[in-house]
Order: C-alpha cells, then sequence, then structure tokens
C-alpha cells in the first residue's frame, strides 16, 4: 500500500512539472499584433481610438469652434456603450480615446463625472486643512463645450470551424449647449477566423 501511494506521489509530481514545462512567456512590444481568438483586443482598441480621433480633429467644427473662440473647445467623453456579444473592457477604449485627445493640443480635456467627484472632494478638503493662498475655489471649474459618446456593436457569421466577425465602432460628438450633433465618425473592422477541426 505504501508504495502504490510512493508511486501515485511521484506521478502527481511528474504531471506537475509537465504542465509547467510547457508554458512560455515572450515580451513583446506594446504596438504588436496579437490577434489570438479573433475577437476585440488591445490593437482594436488602439488603431480605432488613434484614426477616429485624427478623423475627428480634421473636421469643420473644430475650425468653426476656433474661429469664434479664444481658447480650444473642452471636450469630454461619455457613455460609450458596448451592444456586441463579446466582454470589452470599454474603460480601456474610453482611455486610449481621452489619450489621443488630451495630446493632440487641439482640444482640452475635462474631467469626467466620477473624476470631478473625487476633485471636489479634494477641493472640499483643501478649504478646511490647505492654506487660503494655496486652497482652490469652487464654482471655478471649467465646462464642456462637447461630449463625444458612442457605441460598438457586432455581427457574427460562423458555420462549423470558420467565423466572420464584423464590429462597427460609430461615435458622436454633441455640443452641450445646443444639443446639436457636430459630427459623427464611424469605423468598420473584419475579422475571419478559421479553426480547422475545431467549433466555437
Amino acid at each position: 500500500m505504501k508504495k502504490l501511494a510512493a508511486i501515485l506521489a511521484i506521478l502527481a509530481v511528474a504531471v506537475i512539472f509537465a504542465s509547467c514545462a510547457g508554458t512560455t512567456v515572450q515580451r513583446l512590444a506594446t504596438d504588436t499584433v496579437t490577434d489570438l481568438s479573433g475577437r476585440w483586443n488591445d490593437t482594436d482598441s488602439q488603431l480605432v481610438s488613434e484614426q477616429m480621433v485624427k478623423e475627428m480633429l480634421e473636421k469643420p467644427w473644430l475650425r468653426k469652434f476656433l474661429k469664434t473662440n479664444s481658447s480650444e473647445p473642452r471636450v469630454i467623453v461619455g457613455d460609450i456603450i458596448n451592444k456586441t456579444d463579446e466582454h470589452i473592457e470599454i474603460d480601456t477604449f474610453r482611455k486610449d480615446i481621452e489619450n489621443q485627445l488630451t495630446n493632440s493640443g487641439d482640444v482640452k480635456f475635462v474631467a469626467s463625472k466620477s473624476e470631478r467627484e473625487q476633485i471636489r472632494e479634494e477641493r472640499a478638503d483643501m478649504q478646511e486643512y490647505a492654506s487660503d493662498k494655496t486652497a482652490k475655489k469652487f464654482k471655478n471649474e471649467s465646462a464642456a463645450d462637447y461630449m463625444l459618446k458612442g457605441v460598438l456593436t457586432s455581427i457574427v457569421d460562423q458555420i462549423e470551424g470558420r467565423k466572420a466577425v464584423f464590429y462597427e465602432i460609430d461615435l458622436e460628438l454633441w455640443n452641450t449647449e445646443t444639443n446639436e450633433k457636430e459630427w459623427v465618425g464611424q469605423k468598420k473592422i473584419k475579422k475571419l477566423i478559421d479553426r480547422p477541426g475545431l467549433g466555437f
């Protein structure tokens, strides 16, 4: 019985070592395309945000605003809704858009609703603990001139080991004072995934 237990223990250790030996990790540049599953991924998020923000900033609304105002427009990113059948990290996509907007230098970026709440808490804390010279005043915030909103949708067509996935990303820029839609952008991505001998 002891001999059998010892053999089973050795086999268990061997299985553990065998499973660990098959794991390899390779570091990649963050801009490397890694389409492993065919699902929406970091490459899609980065490319779509870069291309759509670039297109948005080249359209007439920006020139019109700069012509009648003395500073860059203030923009906020509102809701971006995922209507695909995939779990997509919308916050990552939103941050990619925010980075592109902020770093463009063409607009001023305004804090989101949750960020404003944190900043207001900090400002309230200043009133009690910071010096009068450095404490920031209430009711001196910069309001957004425009809000960017969007939606992600997808269509899936599949048969046996082959699947086609079509993504559509729609973004809209709204004037926060007039509720007028100033810009509409659309980006489409189509992927064909082959898994011979496997289903989805």
